[in-house]
């Protein structure tokens, strides 16, 4: 239920109104930080103020630190004139929201501050941004895999991301050796002193042991008081650790080896960072079966290739909870082009990639502003530049993940017509990336066949009648012979 104004005059009341169908909060300050009005769009949030408020300043009702932020803001506003734009965090019963305000000069030496809730749109970039790491990571083991790299270095490149990832502060790693049965120390980080290089455990020995036995992973919130104490050296007892995480590496149904990470503090991983210690385990174990069975490389990079796949429609999915309206629009339309590609002869070594960039083709609006990508009406003319550039940005986020290098054409050139009035690079013809050209017509297909806020769904008639008149204009004339063969043969 929307929140009532306050304090206001009638025309700034109007004004608050519309301002509450775009953001969560809006205040009316003196430039000295006193609140004259108040408004939200949602007084259920846990967020919100009672009418209290009036005429308190707001170093009143927000902590020090970011009462001294605004109150810089207010100052400069006061001063200049112009919009000051800023992005505070305000944790609350132990959460953290986060919000991206603007400071407007109003009438009467009066200051609007607009709040916008974006703390689920920070937390899909959080997760995005680890998904990448773990991509990268994942990628820079195959390689070393395929590149015949040395073991030690290979599983000393483990530990690195791994303890990035987990915020781990040490971290080792124990191969099993199947002449003694004995789990032997390989590699390990972030230790004060050299106690495990020498270290070996028998099967169900310390954490490690049983850990090699149960094939499970084990973690111990707190070390210290676990009744199982660590009896690899005196000198463990002083890295002072406090959590401890086991996780098997296995490969084809036999256990190689055990990955271990301490840290030094209480630490909790959520279930992504649980997930991918499982995954990087498992990779690493790949990595050492690898080592010793090069043969068997091929089917290695399978799993992998897998493994990629899974983590890339991880990455569309948190994509899609950030644009409820296009949920499953993307996972549509990798389906429909990866079968018109089949249809077309395409072969599988480049299908791969054309369903890889099928799913991340829309990865560059995670850089549109909310007010762009979710305005219910047509964008201006400034708005809709910015909005051009998600093809480009996708290339600026996506180029440094070498394995996806073969996988941007559609990303980039998704928006590109036949006739050359697309964009980014107004391509036409040929020039356009074959991919592209297959993606466009699933693009624009399930689009009009989608509901969106400022339009209804489309008949499939209306919308096969549509495509086909964009043909030699939007789309390539000698494909869409196939592609309408192929959506009236099939329910979608």
């Amino acid at each position: 239920m929307e929140k009532p104004l306050v304090n206001l005059s009638s025309a700034e009341q109007t004004l608050e109104a519309i301002l509450q169908t775009y953001v969560d909060a809006n205040f009316l300050l003196t430039p000295d930080g006193v609140i004259l009005g108040y408004g939200s769009s949602d007084s259920s949030l846990p967020y919100t103020f009672s009418d209290a408020i009036h005429n308190k300043n707001i170093k009143d009702i927000f902590p020090p630190d970011l009462s001294e932020k605004l109150e810089r803001a207010l100052q400069t506003v006061a001063r200049t004139g112009n919009v000051v734009s800023l992005e505070y965090v305000l944790t609350i019963s132990n959460r953290e929201y986060w919000f991206d305000a603007r400071l407007i000069p109003a009438s009467d030496s009066q200051i609007m501050l607009i709040a916008r809730d974006v703390t689920e749109c920070r937390k899909t970039e959080i997760q995005m941004k680890r998904q990448m790491q773990q991509l990268s990571i994942l990628r820079s083991i195959d390689l070393a895999i395929a590149s015949g790299l040395d073991l030690k270095l290979l599983l000393s490149m483990l530990l690195d991301g791994v303890m990035t990832l987990m915020h781990a502060d040490a971290a080792t790693v124990f191969l099993l050796n199947p002449k003694t049965n004995l789990l032997e120390f390989a590699s390990g980080k972030g230790f004060h002193s050299n106690i495990l290089q020498q270290m070996r455990l028998r099967m169900g020995e310390e954490y490690a042991g049983r850990i090699a036995i149960e094939r499970n992973l084990i973690h111990i919130p707190d070390i210290r008081t676990d009744r199982m104490e660590f009896a690899r050296s005196a000198l463990f007892r002083q890295e002072n650790f406090v959590t401890y995480w086991g996780v098997p590496l296995m490969a084809k149904g036999r256990v190689l080896g055990v990955l271990e990470m301490f840290h030094r503090a209480p630490f909790t991983p959520d279930a992504d960072l649980r997930n991918f210690l499982v995954t990087a385990a498992g990779q690493a174990a790949i990595a050492v079966d690898s080592a010793k069975m090069f043969s068997e490389l091929q089917r290695s990079n399978i799993e992998l290739s897998l493994a990629y796949d899974a983590a890339i429609e991880g990455l569309s999915r948190a994509l899609d909870l950030r644009d409820k309206e296009t949920q499953e629009h993307t996972l549509r339309v990798a389906d429909i082009t990866a079968k018109l590609a089949v249809r077309l002869g395409v072969e599988q070594s480049t299908l791969i990639h054309i369903r890889r960039g099928s799913i991340l083709h829309d990865v560059g609006k995670l850089a549109i502003p909310d007010q762009i990508l979710f305005k219910p009406g047509p964008l201006a003319k400034e708005e809709w530049e910015i909005m051009r550039r998600h093809p480009d940005l996708a290339v600026e986020l996506l180029s440094p993940v070498s394995y996806l290098e073969q996988a941007l054409e559609i990303p980039h050139w998704h928006h590109e017509k036949w006739d050359g009035t697309g964009y980014p690079d107004g391509l036409g013809r040929e020039d356009i990336p074959f991919a592209a050209r297959l993606f466009a017509l699933a693009d624009v297909y399930d689009a009009l066949l989608s509901r969106r806020p400022y339009r209804s769904a489309w008949s499939k008639g209306d919308v096969v009648r549509y495509i086909e008149s964009e043909s030699g204009k939007h789309f390539d004339p000698r494909i869409l012979p196939e592609f309408l063969d192929l959506v009236k043969g099939n329910d979608f």
